[in-house]
């Protein structure tokens, strides 16, 4: 059984931007050795950072984000998880995970989210840790 991933938006921008490991690991879900959940609030908060923090046109955002949809199967939250209290923006992370049945949720949250270890059984791991489990 593929290991079924849900990609943070951080690890979204850092691999679509820059490339690197967290390219390599979301290249997984391209290759399908992985399978990719999303959901409209990440690929809305992706978008919305493109635009605003790194002066994407509107218009590369949509492209950004029609290219990974191709690769990735979207799910829907209904937003009540309330888990992180820290930083309640990272909920939609793992509603997602929850929702897309995942086994693992990737992530640079070195704040909140990795310092979980994992979250009923769904592993939250950095884009270095899911690459290293394929090599």
């Amino acid at each position: 059984m593929r290991p079924i991933v849900v990609y943070d938006t951080n690890v979204l921008i850092s691999g679509m931007i820059w490339g690197g490991v967290p390219y390599d690991c979301i290249a997984l879900a391209q290759r399908n050795i992985v399978e990719a959940v999303t959901c409209t609030e990440i690929l809305e908060e992706f978008s919305r950072k493109l635009t605003t923090k790194f002066n994407a046109s509107p218009l590369q955002a949509a492209e950004m984000v029609a290219e990974l949809l191709n690769f990735h199967q979207s799910v829907k939250i209904t937003n009540q998880l309330q888990s992180v209290t820290a930083d309640p923006d990272d909920d939609k992370i793992i509603e997602c995970a929850i929702a897309g049945n995942a086994t693992h949720i990737v992530t640079g949250d070195k704040r909140h989210l990795l310092p979980l270890g994992n979250y009923q059984g769904i592993f939250i791991v950095t884009a270095a840790d899911l690459l290293a489990q394929f090599q």
